[in-house]
């Protein structure tokens, strides 16, 4: 069985009874997916981007546990040991399980953001969360601004939200 599909299966066994945090990770997933082919990634980023997606939120149950809530820091910081242990239980490599679990601990810090698959997660669970969140038109041409980085991401963003990639017809 492919380890992805095996993966997303696991996830979903992970989250039962609560399907908008299963929608979220398949909706990252898809975005980070085609982003990352849009921008050629290459096979083994590409891999190690969409194993990221599928579990970049996969501390938020140990978060609201532990924290009383699903703070992004605490997701950081509560992710990581959890993705390793069912990575390693699904018989992933190392060095990928290493760079999923520096993503996962990393996805809600915007700067220093170091590699494409660190970038196009972070625009693949934004544009998520804005649709996600029902933000406005404003707040997502300020994410836009501030975040996008990629052609791709940014294009989706601006075609999802009706916003100009013109960095003069964007500014409030």
């Amino acid at each position: 069985m492919d380890k992805k599909a095996l993966l997303i299966k696991t996830m979903i066994s992970y989250y039962a009874n609560d399907p908008c945090r299963i929608q979220h990770f398949i909706k990252v997933h898809d975005f980070a997916g085609v982003i990352g082919k849009l921008e050629k990634l290459g096979d083994e980023k590409q891999n190690i981007l969409e194993i990221a997606a599928i579990v970049h939120d996969i501390g938020i149950k140990v978060s609201e546990e532990k924290y009383g809530d699903a703070d992004g820091k605490h997701q950081e910081l509560e992710g990581p040991v959890i993705a390793r242990a069912m990575l390693e239980t699904l018989d992933f490599e190392d060095s990928v399980i290493d760079r999923v679990c520096y993503l996962i601990a990393h996805h809600h810090t915007y700067t220093d953001i170091n590699g494409l698959d660190y970038q196009i997660l972070v625009e693949a669970d934004f544009l998520v969360n804005l649709y996600e969140g029902n933000e406005s038109r404003e707040t997502a041409g300020q994410v836009l601004r501030r975040i996008f980085r990629t052609e791709s991401g940014r294009q989706i963003c601006a075609d999802m939200f009706g916003l100009s990639l013109d960095p003069e017809a964007t500014r409030e």
